[in-house]
């Protein structure tokens, strides 16, 4: 039996927490746990949106910057048509933090200068304009989620 104040499991005969000292009276006698939660404000996200100027940019480059996380404001240019976004210090997109896997995604650049990302495989998985993917072809403003890092992807 769960005690319905910290929440520790108690032999099914105990009458008080082992660790609290709660009463646990018949509470779970019924099979069944109660929870109770507690009304949060929800929390208002102000939406600040991130522009590039277009001369920062070559034609057909590519560039991320972190909106929100870690480093935000960072900006990371794709100069490769292979880059590796992760934990792991070599990466091209290094993200550090511990919600990033090391080796988390990679994004590519295809013949006609069209970008894909491609989840490695990662623990927490990746996200782009809030979908969970495993691979996805990015548009210039998408939004991509890679631990606690969002990041816009912006091309020319």
């Amino acid at each position: 039996m769960f005690c319905p104040v910290c929440g520790t499991n108690n032999p099914e005969d105990a009458l008080y927490c082992s660790q609290c000292g709660a009463y646990l009276g018949d509470a779970g006698q019924q099979g069944e746990t109660t929870i109770t939660l507690t009304p949060v404000e929800a929390e208002v996200e102000q939406e600040e949106e991130i522009q590039v100027p277009e001369e920062e940019m070559a034609a057909g480059a590519a560039m991320l910057v972190v909106k929100r996380g870690p480093s935000a404001g960072t900006r990371f240019v794709l100069t490769k048509d292979m880059n590796t976004a992760g934990r792991h210090p070599e990466s091209d997109i290094f993200l550090d933090d511990i919600t990033v896997s090391r080796r988390h995604a990679e994004i590519a650049r295809n013949v006609a200068g069209e970008f894909r990302i491609t989840d490695m495989g990662s623990l927490n998985g990746t996200y782009v304009n809030k979908l969970r993917v495993e691979e996805a072809d990015l548009s210039s403003g998408d939004e991509i989620q890679i631990g606690k890092f969002r990041l816009i992807f912006f091309c020319k």
